[in-house]
């Protein structure tokens, strides 16, 4: 298909201008050209459209979790940060605008093939079936961080242009439904494995379920979930936890977004690793240093680094190591592994009054990363030890915003970590310009904002 119009969106990241700011997505209604499914040889290119949309959503996501929470601080000079780091975050703020349009970007992507596959001739049954469960899973995917960042979001299920030109937003059960029949269609018709990471596999939706479930308080599904990948053994925990750091597609891998030299995003101007060593416009908190040095960190400060080149005027010299550039191998940004599903199940089991199983597996990461071994307490003291566990462990990979938010704690941590957080931080605005090119969205932005 040709020429159809996006409507609410744009598929393409942030981009720099030519001097400090990072220019805002362009209006909507831009034109694809580049999408077609007119026959069985265009499924290939239309599936690597799929994965590249949703590529997009890692790098705003990451920032959200990180960012909006006590994890970075802004060392540079571009505004959208310096509103996120002062915790003063506009409706115009071009990284907002981004996860927003890289969000229906993938949705767009993933209705173009939900339409056009089912009816297309020449296409075996196998290969139909696990491009149009990718394109659920993501779609589901790309609604899950819609929601938990904007709260109410528009249900778009369609390309018609009609439709989408005018569109509100619909309610967060509304939208949860739909990931929810996402979710259950990919995991019935997913491969149980991939030919790596960079492809979803039941797994994925199993650990897509895991997460989704645990936001939701749905602890035994959480755990359910969890487990099912935990025992089903397609994946094993690294031995050491710098291959966390510093390598790609590791043993604990369900789901990465991966890149290649030509759409590295440590290279590009918006990508992590520009941000975050090249131009080092955001660095670590130093709350986040001081959790991270913890003994209970163990290995985990490894995600972090310093160096006496860069301590000057308000730079504490330290680093995100996380993401490298195209001659690095650890330039992909992970979306679910393993120790994650570990953390679920802990939390979903303390949730559930079983301490001695979330102490279990607590302990299974803390020997990884050489910690010291955690002993079942109350169920409040347990709280808070994972609380710092997903702190630890999911450090700069776009959880504690999240994390913060959906177990009530935001009110006590970001007051104290700046004077000017407000309630209403809980999700983020609705892009300023979707609100003006949508007739929908008038008079529906998020309170506060």
């Amino acid at each position: 298909m040709k020429n159809r119009l996006i409507i609410l969106t744009m598929i393409s990241t942030l981009f720099l201008g030519s001097c400090e700011e990072l220019l805002e997505p362009q209006p909507v209604a831009l034109l694809i050209d580049n999408l077609a499914l007119n026959e069985a040889k265009d499924v290939p290119s239309v599936r690597v459209g799929l994965y590249a949309s949703f590529r997009s959503i890692a790098s705003p996501k990451v920032l959200a979790g990180d960012f909006t929470a006590d994890m970075l601080i802004h060392n540079g000079t571009f505004s959208q940060y310096r509103e996120m780091s002062n915790k003063e975050i506009t409706p115009s703020n071009a990284t907002v605008a981004a996860l927003w349009g890289n969000i229906y970007g993938t949705v767009y992507v993933a209705n173009f093939i939900l339409e056009k596959l089912p009816d297309l001739s020449g296409v075996e049954k196998s290969i139909r079936e696990q491009v149009l469960a990718e394109a659920h899973l993501l779609r589901g995917y790309a609604y899950f961080v819609g929601i938990t960042s904007f709260g109410k979001m528009p249900l778009v299920t369609t390309t018609d242009i009609t439709i989408n030109k005018n569109i509100s937003r619909s309610g967060i059960e509304e939208v949860k439904k739909l990931i929810l029949d996402d979710y259950n269609y990919a995991l019935n018709y997913l491969p149980e494995t991939s030919i790596n990471a960079a492809f979803a596999s039941k797994d994925a939706a199993r650990a897509a379920f895991a997460r989704f479930y645990l936001y939701s308080g749905q602890w035994d599904k959480a755990e359910l979930y969890a487990d099912a990948v935990i025992k089903g053994e397609n994946y094993r925990l690294e031995d050491d936890f710098l291959k966390v750091v510093f390598t790609d597609f590791t043993s604990e891998a369900i789901l990465e977004v991966g890149y290649s030299a030509a759409d590295d995003p440590g290279t590009s101007s918006t990508g992590l690793n520009n941000l975050f060593l090249g131009r080092r416009e955001i660095i670590p908190s130093n709350e986040a240093i001081f959790t991270l040095s913890s003994d209970e960190s163990g290995d985990r400060f490894y995600c972090i680094s310093f160096s006496f080149d860069n301590l000057n005027g308000t730079d504490n010299g330290w680093s995100v190591a996380k993401y490298g550039t195209a001659d690095e191998d650890n330039n992909n940004i992970i979306v679910f592994r393993l120790a994650e599903m570990y953390l679920i199940r802990a939390e979903a089991r303390v949730e559930q009054n079983n301490l001695i199983g979330a102490e279990e597996d607590i302990n299974v990461l803390r020997t990884r990363a050489q910690a010291p071994a955690v002993t079942a307490i109350s169920q409040a003291q347990m709280r808070e030890v994972i609380e710092k566990e997903r702190l630890y462990e999911l450090a700069y990979e776009g959880h504690r915003w999240y994390d913060l938010i959906r177990t009530g704690r935001a009110p006590v941590i970001m007051p104290a970590f700046s004077a000017n957080w407000k309630d209403y931080y809980n999700v983020w605005p609705v892009p300023q310009r979707e609100m003006q090119i949508n007739p929908g969205l008038v008079g529906d932005q998020n309170p506060g904002y």
